[in-house]
């Protein structure tokens, strides 16, 4: 593994000024990784999720190209457009998400569990019919699995392509520690390996669709300032690379332009922003606050 960086004093304090408010939407719902000391998450600390989820740009192309992967089902569309605050405040809804989803990974068990069950609750209310008529209900295990799956492979995914690769064994082993997580949020199998994930893409393809809100959402995060000031003219190009993540077979399906693609200077732009970022040891992240609560070094995720 490279060398930590070490960054300019001023820029390493605005980086860690972000890393302590990017995760929270609001000043009430502020989660505390380094409490309480010595209790474990859902996932081990040496597990690969924790190495997956401590880098901010490849978790962001995963989340870009996981909410594309659940607004081409048009029942978990119909829930995230038609029933969420996301389209009126998507940077509060994104912070609340990624809150979510570093507390269920990093998170002390006693504080991870009550926030899965709560938003398990919040999703109770939610429930419709499509344009098309097909009703859908945000707890049905079918859409909280495509959802479950869907954000699983994206954050890899943008891992593997754009920041170190990894073994089959070990994306096996990241899919087997989200089961436990993904079984509280009501799906009762997960995909629990690449392969099953490749089975579930394969047999959901037919049913995904185009949507005009796709390019809608692409514009917003491509808009919507989601990183420190030096980072934002990069975003736009992190949201063209979290297309690439995609099964070819579903981009083409999802009619998704190929002049979206990233020219080779641009990629590199990308690789070269997501492998910094992955030795970059930030003290306010949730990865290195909940090593610090494990007992660890603030570098176990980065030696």
């Amino acid at each position: 593994m490279a060398a930590t960086l070490r960054l300019p004093r001023l820029i390493q304090r605005r980086l860690e000024s972000s890393a302590a408010t990017l995760f929270a939407a609001d000043q009430e719902r502020r989660v505390d990784f380094t409490r309480p000391p010595g209790e474990a998450a859902l996932a081990a600390a040496d597990s690969v999720s924790w190495r997956v989820f401590k880098n901010p740009i490849s978790l962001f192309m995963g989340g870009v190209a996981a909410v594309v992967l659940e607004l081409a089902e048009p029942r978990v569309c119909a829930a995230i457009w038609g029933q969420s605050t996301f389209k009126r405040d998507p940077l509060r809804r994104l912070r609340r998400t990624g809150l979510a989803a570093m507390v269920t990974v990093y998170g002390a068990r006693s504080v991870s569990e009550p926030l899965i069950a709560r938003v398990t609750r919040m999703h109770e209310r939610i429930a419709g019919i499509t344009e098309r008529g097909v009703p859908y209900s945000a707890t049905d295990p079918e859409l909280v699995t495509w959802v479950h799956a869907t954000a699983a492979y994206g954050f890899v995914e943008a891992y593997h392509r754009f920041v170190s690769p990894l073994s089959v064994h070990d994306v096996d082993r990241y899919f087997g520690e989200g089961v436990p997580a993904a079984r509280l949020y009501g799906s009762p199998d997960p995909p629990q390996s690449a392969a099953k994930i490749r089975r579930l893409f394969e047999s959901a393809r037919t049913m995904l669709a185009p949507s005009p809100f796709i390019p809608a959402f692409l514009r917003m995060m491509s808009e919507t300032a989601a990183f420190p000031v030096p980072m934002l003219g990069l975003q736009g190009l992190l949201v063209r690379a979290s297309l690439e993540l995609l099964p070819e077979t579903i981009r083409r399906r999802l009619r998704l332009d190929d002049r979206l693609e990233l020219r080779r200077h641009e990629r590199w732009a990308v690789t070269a922003a997501a492998r910094a970022a992955d030795r970059i040891v930030l003290m306010q992240s949730p990865a290195v606050q909940s090593c610090l609560r494990l007992g660890l070094p603030a570098r176990h995720l980065y030696d």
